[in-house]
């Protein structure tokens, strides 16, 4: 590990913060992964998520800067999201995570 990160002044909860929960990862790979979608889009390819979820996931995200999104003025309202810039940075950290969860389920089937 770095040996300038100081324990006590470690931000990884803030960063752990953003990205806690079941479904914000799943929901910004399918968004980098994808592009820019609708929410009808996002509520099809997950389709375990709840729709109140998934509002509240996007509403959390988009506070955050991570996800951006978009309304345009039209009957019936269209509304995209997006990942931001900023957001985009967060794509070599998931697919750490992926990689790093893949060993990790293997080791666990090893073990049983």
């Amino acid at each position: 590990m770095n040996e300038h990160i100081k324990p006590d002044q470690c931000q990884v909860q803030e960063a752990i913060g953003i990205l806690v929960g079941k479904w914000k990862p799943i929901i910004l790979l399918h968004l980098m992964k994808e592009g820019t979608q609708r929410f009808s889009e996002l509520k099809r390819e997950i389709p375990e998520i709840t729709q109140k979820m998934l509002t509240k996931q996007l509403r959390e995200l988009e506070a955050e800067g991570i996800v951006d999104r978009k309304v345009y003025p039209e009957v019936p309202p269209k509304v995209e999201y997006s990942i931001t810039e900023y957001g985009k940075e967060l794509q070599p950290i998931l697919e750490a995570m992926h990689k790093w969860g893949e060993k990790h389920a293997r080791a666990k089937r090893e073990r049983a």
